[in-house]
């Protein structure tokens, strides 16, 4: 009945000559919260989607932007994955519109986690549009995590040049926030991704590269690809293993550290 008194509010007719948005989206929203709160997810979707409408009518982008993620979180529960790509980043582009880059970020992150397992290319995509937003206003270390995420996801696809190529772009972030552990962290993680896909070439290349910057240069990191590689190279399976276990390894993040213990198995 609420969806239906609202939709005439905003239907033009001989009696009616302009659209009553403000009464009308108070009636979309509580029509979705009372959908949401009776499980009837598919309706309450649809008058987020609504309520979101109405709020852009009423030039109000941060509380459209609100209940498109709202409607995002519903499609989300309903498996309509395309649906949660095109919400969230409706969400992002209003949240854009308010120029609020943190929200945006974030809108695009959670549609990257609910896609994970079942779109994986498009989360990383997802993961890696929010990371240019945050990279653009200059807010590197607010998107760290982002790097990790899709750089796990990139190793799940077995993708390694693609997860390797990540972790540098979190090694350059991380140099421009000063954070030097993190930037080292992620070089040394680069290093081992491409020792996890059997590339000893490109592994090299990336060490030497790394080691033409200072922080890394003179890290325990460094030091730790080092011996790394040499064992590698001369097929020590027993270097390999003690380096593997080193705490330079076992202080790495999330799934770099399991790759790297999965090298002491080859």
């Amino acid at each position: 009945k609420l969806i239906s008194k609202a939709d005439k509010l905003t239907k033009l007719s001989l009696t009616r000559w302009s659209a009553d948005w403000k009464s009308a989206t108070v009636l979309y929203e509580q029509a979705a919260n009372g959908f949401r709160v009776a499980r009837n997810y598919e309706k309450a979707k649809l008058a987020f989607e609504k309520a979101s409408q109405g709020q852009e009518m009423l030039s109000s982008p941060w509380d459209a932007a609100k209940h498109m993620e709202s409607a995002a979180a519903l499609a989300k529960e309903l498996r309509n994955w395309a649906e949660v790509i095109d919400f969230y980043r409706k969400a992002s582009e209003l949240y854009m519109q308010c120029d609020r880059p943190q929200p945006a970020s974030d809108a695009l992150a959670k549609g990257a986690r609910a896609l994970e397992d079942a779109l994986p290319d498009d989360a990383i995509q997802l993961y890696t549009d929010a990371c240019v937003i945050l990279e653009d206003d200059g807010k590197e270390q607010m998107a760290f995590d982002l790097y990790r995420a899709a750089t796990s996801v990139y190793v799940k696809l077995e993708k390694y040049t693609d997860a390797a190529a990540f972790l540098l772009r979190l090694g350059l972030a991380a140099d421009k926030c000063n954070a030097r552990n993190s930037q080292c962290k992620a070089y040394l993680s680069a290093i081992i991704v491409y020792l996890y896909a059997h590339d000893l070439k490109q592994a090299e290349k990336c060490y030497n590269d790394c080691s033409q910057i200072d922080a890394f240069l003179g890290s325990d990191q460094n030091r730790c690809a080092s011996k790394l590689l040499s064992a590698y190279t001369e097929g020590d399976v027993e270097e390999i293993k003690r380096v593997a276990q080193s705490s330079a390894i076992s202080n790495l993040d999330n799934v770099d550290h399991k790759a790297c213990k999965k090298v002491a198995y080859w």
